[in-house]
């Protein structure tokens, strides 16, 4: 009995992954689209997918690669 519970118990589960990955897809495409928009507007994508990925990261965190950043394009003359 406990075979057929922990086989009901692993299919639940299962039909629940793959629910969240085809709603992980249609995020995915939402995504696609507003920047698609924005970049029919005239913005520039590269640039704003690297603005979502600072306002992700915490201050702190934000200001050390900023300053790496910074610290490496001297070091090579690009500043």
């Amino acid at each position: 009995m406990s075979d057929i519970i922990a086989a009901d118990q692993l299919r639940l589960l299962i039909e629940r992954i793959e629910r969240l990955e085809e709603e992980k897809k249609a995020m995915a495409d939402d995504i696609k689209d507003v920047y698609a928009e924005a970049k029919a507007t005239g913005f520039d994508t590269k640039t704003m997918r690297t603005i979502v990925r600072l306002r992700k990261m915490e201050k702190h965190h934000r200001d050390e690669a900023e300053m790496l950043l910074e610290t490496y394009k001297a070091a090579l003359g690009l500043a």
